[in-house]
């Protein structure tokens, strides 16, 4: 017989109660409606520019909630665009659903893709810690990157082949092979660009929300694989013992955009 851990069910609709931030009026994900985008002539003014050191990206981690590549971010810069400061990179991530439209969080017209990858930098002009930018304005920058699929993903796969190793929360790998960030980004460089907060808890206002339009592909296997990793926060009992969860999706759903402005360079 299986039961259900009364703390399955504690996903994001519980997280105002300890996290006051998510009740915000700048929450992030959002839902990009195209037609209401503004174009602004001014983010022509500064490409959007990155640096990334592959080989200081140096661990992968089971966070409970997904994996995320801890990286030591030393000589990494992105600037331009909407940005005014430079942000150095401190790990990314991947957000995924049960199909292959409902993985994504952010969502163009209502419909959703099959992941989202998230590069997170901190602003290293203004603040003297990841810690202190993550709760300050202009604090974050963060790529996001959406997932459909498609062909197997050469750069993802040097993540999701070893994600075995970190099967249970808290398990911690370095990486066998040197992971490109830069090689997640799509060929076409068209985005969307809105202010907004962190998609987790404690869900700051805090982050510069960079999406690229075009998403890339990965394979439905690589996926499988992301949603084969087990949560320790999310349990079914089993003859009376506890039994870790699969994390088979770990996405925010869409938040209001109240009277925020998405953007885009003229095209």
């Amino acid at each position: 017989m299986v039961t259900l851990n009364p703390g399955q069910n504690a996903g994001p609709n519980t997280w105002l109660k300890a996290f006051p931030h998510a009740a915000g009026k700048m929450q992030s994900p959002v839902d990009i409606k195209t037609s209401l985008v503004v174009q602004d002539p001014q983010l022509l003014q500064r490409s959007l520019s990155w640096t990334y050191v592959p080989k200081n990206c140096k661990s992968l981690l089971n966070t409970g909630e997904g994996w995320k590549v801890i990286v030591e971010g030393q000589d990494s810069c992105l600037t331009g665009g909407p940005l005014e400061h430079s942000y150095q990179l401190v790990q990314f991530h991947c957000h995924w659903g049960k199909c292959c439209n409902s993985g994504s969080e952010h969502t163009v017209d209502g419909k959703g893709y099959a992941g989202e990858l998230h590069l997170v930098h901190w602003n290293v002009d203004l603040y003297n810690s990841v810690e202190e930018a993550l709760a300050s304005p202009k604090g974050v920058a963060v790529i996001g990157i959406f997932f459909q699929v498609g062909k197997h993903n050469e750069e993802l796969m040097k993540i999701t082949d070893v994600l075995h190793d970190i099967a249970n929360k808290g398990n911690e790998c370095t990486l066998p092979r040197v992971v490109d960030p830069a090689a997640f980004i799509p060929e076409v460089h068209d985005y969307w660009t809105y202010e907004g907060s962190l998609t987790t808890p404690p869900c700051h206002e805090s982050v510069t929300w960079v999406i690229f339009k075009k998403p890339i592909e990965v394979s439905e296997e690589q996926l499988e694989k992301c949603r084969s990793l087990f949560s320790s926060t999310i349990k079914a009992i089993v003859n009376g013992e506890p039994v870790p969860g699969k994390v088979t999706q770990n996405v925010r759903p869409t938040q209001p955009l109240n009277d925020r402005t998405i953007r885009e360079a003229p095209y």
